[in-house]
Formats: C-alpha cells, sequence, structure tokens
C-alpha cells in the first residue's frame, strides 16, 4: 500500500515559519529539536502502521475464506475454461457467506449436465435414421444450443470440508439482495477451524473507512482437461490444483440504498476483481464489514484524444475511462441474514 499520508504539524509548521523572524534562545532551539524528532518519530510509526495494517488482517481473513474453483465449456468447443469465486465460513456447523449470483450459477450446474446428457443421449438414438447433420440442427434447436452457450459446468469446493460422495450443501438465497448461505452438510472433517468476527457497532462503516477484500479473482489451477473418449470435461490428477488469494484494499466511498431508501451496501474506491465475489470485506484488525458482490464502472467524462510518444514514434490514443468501484453488502445485511436462519456468529 502507498497512500503517502503525511503527519502536518500544522502548530509547530508556524512555530518554524516564526523562528525565521524572531530569534530565539539556544534553549528553545534544543526544545524544539526535541519537538522536531518526536513528530518524526510519530510519523515513522505512521508510516510502518499504513504499510502493514492489514498484514495481519490478511492472514486472520484468510483462515476462513476459501475457494470455489469451476470448469466449463461452450457447445460444440473443446476449450475448457477455469474460473474461480469466492467463500467465506461463519462458524463451525459449516455455515458459509458467498453472493447470490454465485448460488444460482451452483444450482444451474445440475441442470446444465444434465441437459447435455440429454442432448447426447437424443442424439445417439436417433444416429442413421436421418442424415446426422439434419438431426444436429434439429436438436440445437431444440436445446437452445450454440457457440456461446454453456455446455458443461462441473465446480469443487476448495479446501473445505471432508467427506465422500453424500457431502452435500443446502444454499439459501436473499429473496432481495446479492448475498447467500451455504450449508454443507454429511460432512466427516470441516477443514475450517477459524472464523470471523463481526462488528457489534456497526456505525463506524462510513465514508472514508479503509477495509480490505480478499477473494480468488485470478485462477490459476489447470487440474483439469477435456476428455475425447467420453465428450466431457474432467478434474485431473496432473496440472497445479490450487489458486492464490488476492486481496485489495480502498476505502468506503458511498453508501447504497436500494429504492426505498433502505441501506444495504457500501461502495469502495478501487474495484472488486472478477473471482472476489463472496469474499469478505475486513478492517486493519481482521473484523468483517461486509462482503463483495459486484463492481460497477462509472463515467468520468474525462475523454481522451491526445498525441503520445511510444518507443521513440508518435501515437494517437482515444480513451473513455470509467472508475472501477466495487459494492459490497452492509454487515447490518449479513447479520439480518444470519439471525433471520438461525446461524450464530461472533460479534465483537
Amino acid at each position: 500500500m502507498a497512500y503517502g499520508y503525511y503527519c502536518q504539524p500544522n502548530s509547530l509548521a508556524l512555530h518554524l515559519m516564526a523562528s525565521c523572524v524572531i530569534p530565539l534562545t539556544s534553549r528553545q532551539y534544543i526544545g524544539l529539536g526535541h519537538k522536531v524528532n518526536t513528530i518524526i518519530e510519530i510519523q515513522r510509526k505512521i508510516v510502518i502502521r499504513i504499510n502493514e495494517m492489514f498484514t495481519q488482517a490478511i492472514e486472520i481473513a484468510s483462515k476462513f475464506t476459501r475457494a470455489i474453483h469451476s470448469i466449463s465449456r461452450n457447445y460444440r468447443s473443446q476449450i475448457v475454461v477455469p474460473s474461480a469465486v469466492t467463500l467465506f465460513f461463519i462458524n463451525s456447523d459449516g455455515w458459509a457467506f458467498t453472493c447470490g449470483h454465485v448460488a444460482t450459477r451452483l444450482r444451474a450446474e445440475k441442470m446444465i449436465n444434465q441437459k447435455a446428457e440429454h442432448f447426447r443421449e437424443e442424439l445417439n438414438s436417433l444416429k442413421g435414421k436421418k442424415k446426422e447433420r439434419t438431426i444436429l440442427r434439429e436438436l440445437e434447436k431444440k436445446y437452445g444450443y450454440s457457440k456461446t452457450t454453456t455446455f458443461e459446468l462441473v465446480s469443487t469446493f476448495m479446501n473445505c470440508v471432508e467427506g465422500d460422495d453424500s457431502v452435500q450443501v443446502k444454499i439459501i438465497k436473499h429473496n432481495k439482495y446479492d448475498v447467500a448461505l451455504i450449508k454443507f452438510k454429511d460432512y466427516t472433517k470441516l477443514l475450517c477451524a477459524s472464523f470471523p468476527v463481526f462488528p457489534s457497532d456497526t456505525s463506524g462503516l462510513q465514508p472514508g473507512k479503509l477495509l480490505s477484500r480478499l477473494g480468488y479473482p485470478f485462477p490459476e489451477f489447470a487440474n483439469f482437461a477435456y476428455d475425447e473418449s467420453s465428450d466431457k470435461i474432467v478434474w485431473t490428477e496432473a496440472g497445479r490444483q490450487t489458486t492464490p488469494l488476492f486481496p485489495i484494499e480502498g476505502m468506503v466511498t458511498r453508501r447504497l440504498a436500494d429504492d426505498e431508501e433502505n441501506i444495504y451496501g457500501f461502495e469502495m474506491s478501487t474495484p472488486g476483481l472478477r473471482g472476489q465475489s463472496g469474499g469478505p470485506a475486513f478492517d486493519a484488525d481482521g473484523k468483517v464489514w461486509g462482503m463483495q458482490f459486484q463492481t460497477k464502472h462509472l463515467d468520468l467524462n474525462f475523454d481522451i484524444d491526445q498525441e503520445v510518444l511510444r518507443k521513440g514514434i508518435k501515437k494517437r490514443v482515444k480513451d473513455s475511462p470509467f472508475l472501477h468501484a466495487g459494492d459490497c453488502i452492509h454487515i447490518d445485511i449479513l447479520k439480518s441474514f444470519m439471525r433471520d436462519n438461525g446461524v450464530q456468529f461472533t460479534e465483537a
């Protein structure tokens, strides 16, 4: 982090300015030197604090933040596309938070894959009865498939629970906001032993508050492949299986209100990156104040049409920049949602 914070000693600055025209005794100079050294030491400590303020907090939040890895491919494509999103555990009963749109995708996975299986079965049953190209066109129309349609989707929860195929997840989506609860069921071991602390007093969530967010925006796992013999995407033993966490800090800029003027979230000065959806927004003490759910793009109205030099060559640059601001679900919404569903959580 490099905020360039500076501790401005206003009264001392005036004293220093006055000293340019008003003679001081040797004792006053010595006293002034002590004050300057004190200010410098305070500034040094502030800079160290700013540079390290989220180091411990990220370590705390990483203990309960997890990735959901997904692989998918489009119809008639063999290209496997990896992606990742985020959840964070709430308690030792196996409850976790993620975004409502993440929950929707998890729910859609079974239907997407069943539809693909039915398509394959019907295609195989009709082979030989008509020209294959004619059959294919008819079935594509029936099932609504095109080159941009997701044909297969497979997801896995990373480092969340141990158990066999009987492990289940219960999903409860909020009826208004982009947040969902996940309950892991029938597992043998929960792979999380540290859980978040939520603020009991939420009045401090105001513009100017510094927070960090944590998630998995850059999927680096590579343990997947397209299996031509089965025409399916599969997980493999080979290839990297993990994706690193990625934090991003920012300042709370504005509060978000719905059509009824109810505060449900807050905006931040930096974007929440794609893949960080469902991750916690926390302060320098690791306390969770919200959950990242979307990024919006604010038109700066700074249209650029300018000639610049690039590698010694003149180049015309045209651009319309936007400010990418991250939106988070407010802590009050999260706490209310947990209480409504009987989910235990820790406040302090």
